[in-house]
């Protein structure tokens, strides 16, 4: 064995190589550590509400944030610090649920559409482009008029409005993978559509699209609480985030602090999720990865 092998520390791993640039990383470590406040009061929300979000409590209504309600109460005397805790999960359940679920049918189609013949990829653009050409918004009010206000409506709202977003970049990735030279080779060796597509090219485009699907998660959860603030969201008692914006901006005179309270956890979420997405993806990309 030669002396300089002997001395040469081994190479780190991919994870402490993640890690490291996390944790050098300002931005990332904010991001991750709003990320983890909102995650984990939406899966403890109802052990750690210092009081029940739907309990009326009229004598102690529209009292002003003090030491017992942080962020005071509405004007049915509910704690709007617990409201907002047990929004979270609301918001979250919501947000991922239906990014998810959007995520899956867009990568799906992408990839038919992508690697399919050119007439089903005609048909399939002409579907995406129609869908993302209507306003995001009116088309969730138009649908939540039709089918009524519920969660389920809310859903299938967003699913609509994400899922030809997701598709359109599948297809772009899957379309220039699929000339390239190692899956050309793979077809010459009689590999069938099916595991091209599974195996070697789904891998390659399925990790941009969760970094992107990451940062959509705020936008979904601000069209939930925008949908519920013009009264086509969630309905009530549902201590959704919307729901305290709406209220608030009825008493907007009496109780200022509704308003403030209602908005703080969009901003911690969007901020959170648009850090972290956005050091993801510069730590997973190799065109914007930085040194070590």
């Amino acid at each position: 064995m030669q002396l300089s092998e002997a001395v040469l520390p081994a190479a780190p791993g991919a994870l402490t190589l993640f890690r490291r640039r996390l944790a050098r990383d300002p931005l990332a470590m904010l991001g991750l550590t709003l990320v983890a406040i909102v995650v984990f009061c939406g899966i403890f929300a109802p052990w750690i509400v210092p009081y029940d979000p739907f309990k009326l409590s009229i004598p102690d209504k529209l009292q002003p944030p003090s030491l017992t309600h942080w962020f005071g109460t509405d004007n049915l005397g509910r704690d709007i610090f617990s409201r907002i805790i047990m929004g979270s999960r609301i918001a979250l359940s919501v947000g991922i649920s239906t990014i998810g679920i959007a995520l899956c049918i867009g990568i799906s189609l992408g990839l038919i559409a992508g690697y399919g013949p050119r007439w089903l990829d005609n048909f399939l653009m002409l579907l995406f482009d129609s869908v993302y050409s209507f306003p995001t918004v009116i088309m969730g009010l138009t649908v939540a008029t039709l089918l009524g206000a519920s969660v389920t409506t809310l859903m299938f709202v967003v699913i609509l409005v994400q899922t030809p977003a997701y598709a359109r970049l599948t297809r772009t990735a899957t379309l220039s993978l699929k000339n390239s030279e190692y899956v050309q080779a793979i077809r010459s060796l009689g590999a069938s559509p099916f595991r091209i597509i599974a195996v070697h090219i789904l891998p390659n485009v399925v990790g941009p699209l969760l970094i992107i699907a990451s940062m959509d998660i705020p936008s979904v959860v601000a069209l939930e609480a925008g949908l519920t603030y013009l009264g086509m969201g969630i309905p009530p008692p549902a201590p959704s985030w919307g729901r305290i914006l709406q209220e608030g901006y009825n008493l907007i005179r009496e109780a200022p602090w509704m308003v403030v309270a209602g908005g703080i956890p969009l901003i911690i979420t969007t901020l959170g999720f648009t850090f972290l997405g956005e050091s993801l993806r510069d730590m997973l990309d190799p065109r914007l990865r930085r040194i070590v």
